[in-house]
């Protein structure tokens, strides 16, 4: 892989981690993300373009801003520099695949619904359908450039499917899962089901397991109880993450050893059976 064309990825990925920024904090607020432009939160100075350099001009400032010197918290950088490493990092997992442009816009539409989670417990509809959109194009595309329209319903199976579960979950237990965390499932399986329905069971799985363990954790330290709140959304979309990233390897074991292909189970990352 042309080291150029991941660099580039890269960059693009500050770019988007840096619009990232502005729609996790205005988008719960019901705000638009085009106008008005960009401004300190504290005293409503207008973000020059030479403060607005991502990475960068958090650090020039010393995280703080130019007018009123308030703290610039540290979830700005944090997200533009994930949002790269990730687009690299998926940049050189799938090379120049028809499904990266796919790929990176369901991973950029997760870390903002994560971050959203995080800090208040939500995962705004006006993210999750543009998301669910943008993903579900892009593999339309890819479907037509390669002809391989058998795993857009595959995608679409898996993306009603998890809907489904999800939907079954929140109506028994509403306090165990909100809808949200339903809208979300149909999402993961839209993103994750062009590459098989195993990664979306992989997705599960680990976002369950992790939020298991910090939630176990949290309790042994004595930092949350039985009732606390948890951003499941959070751990979901991590698992998602991790079963882009770092799935394939236990799945193609798991399924070595079950025989999972002759059932017509997950495929290659490049579209064949390995």
């Amino acid at each position: 892989m042309s080291p150029i064309f991941v660099v580039n990825i890269g960059l693009l990925g500050l770019a988007v981690g840096s619009f990232l920024n502005v729609a996790v904090s205005r988008v719960p607020a019901g705000l638009s993300v085009v106008r008005p432009r960009s401004a300190c939160p504290r005293c409503a100075t207008p973000i020059a373009a030479r403060d607005n350099i991502p990475i960068v001009s958090w650090l020039l400032l010393g995280r703080r801003c130019r007018a009123c010197r308030v703290p610039i918290p540290a979830r700005y950088p944090l997200m533009e520099a994930l949002t790269a490493v990730l687009f690299c990092a998926e940049a050189l997992h799938f090379g120049r695949s028809e499904a990266l442009p796919a790929v990176l816009v369901f991973t950029a539409g997760l870390l903002a619904l994560a971050a959203c989670d995080a800090e208040q417990f939500l995962l705004p509809r006006r993210l999750v359908y543009p998301t669910l959109g943008l993903t579900a194009a892009c593999l339309l595309g890819a479907a037509a450039t390669t002809g391989q329209w058998h795993r857009l319903g595959v995608t679409a199976a898996c993306a009603v499917g998890a809907f489904a579960v999800f939907f079954t979950l929140h109506w028994m237990r509403p306090a165990w899962l909100g809808f949200g965390d339903v809208r979300l499932a149909g999402l993961l399986g839209t993103g994750l089901g062009w590459l098989g329905p195993w990664y979306l069971v992989f997705a599960l799985l680990a976002g369950s397991l992790a939020g298991l363990v910090v939630g176990i954790a949290l309790m042994a330290t004595g930092r949350a109880t039985r009732h606390t709140r948890l951003p499941f959304g959070l751990f979901l979309a991590a698992g998602a993450i991790a079963a882009i990233l770092v799935g394939a390897p236990a799945i193609h074991w798991y399924a070595s050893t079950n025989d999972l292909y002759a059932m017509g189970g997950p495929l290659g990352t490049a579209g064949h059976r390995p």
